[in-house]
């Protein structure tokens, strides 16, 4: 049975996918709407047709409801990667004067050393660590480079930086007894 000529059993599972997704959806981080989706496309990639549509198509939401808690649980919030150890963030407003002191001093470093990087890295980096989030397109238009070689200059870039910084920051020492 192909599930896209049959029109009846679609109209049928609608209401009920729609139902189903909007009473799992709260738990997941996801909307309701991204969930029906990603059922639809399990439909239509199963094949034969279920024999029990409905049966099926509750444990796929289900199944999917719980993927996506899975990753959200996984993923971490694109500004959440810089918290302090005490969990507020540096150079945020109503931090600490030391919290903002610290941050202002790691930018300062980080430029001093993107400024000595060699060849064409200093401005690359200065618009890769700009504010104004600029796309590679943007940034190639910039540096008057073509895109596809913006990515190996990059790598390299910040390979110079990770040997320049490692070597102006003291090595840890040893945690624990030594023997």
């Amino acid at each position: 049975m192909d599930l896209l000529k049959d029109s009846d059993l679609l109209n049928e599972l609608g209401p009920l996918l729609s139902a189903e997704a909007a009473a799992e959806a709260p738990g997941t981080g996801v909307e309701a709407a991204d969930l029906e989706q990603a059922v639809w496309v399990r439909l239509l990639e199963h094949d034969p047709a279920p024999a029990e549509p409905a049966r099926w198509l509750r444990r796929a939401v289900r199944a999917e409801a719980r993927l996506a808690r899975r990753r959200a649980r996984r993923e971490i919030p694109y500004g959440h990667r810089h918290h302090v150890e005490d969990g507020s963030r540096p150079g945020r407003v109503g931090a600490g004067p030391e919290d903002a002191l610290l941050h202002g001093e790691e930018n300062r470093a980080l430029r001093s050393a993107v400024a000595r990087l060699p060849g064409r890295c200093p401005e690359l980096m200065r618009a890769l660590l700009s504010p104004r989030d600029l796309t590679y397109r943007e940034i190639a238009g910039e540096l008057g480079i073509s895109q596809g070689s913006l990515g190996p200059v990059r790598s390299r870039c910040l390979g110079c930086l990770r040997r320049m910084l490692a070597s102006e920051v003291a090595a840890p020492r040893l945690r624990g007894r030594e023997r």
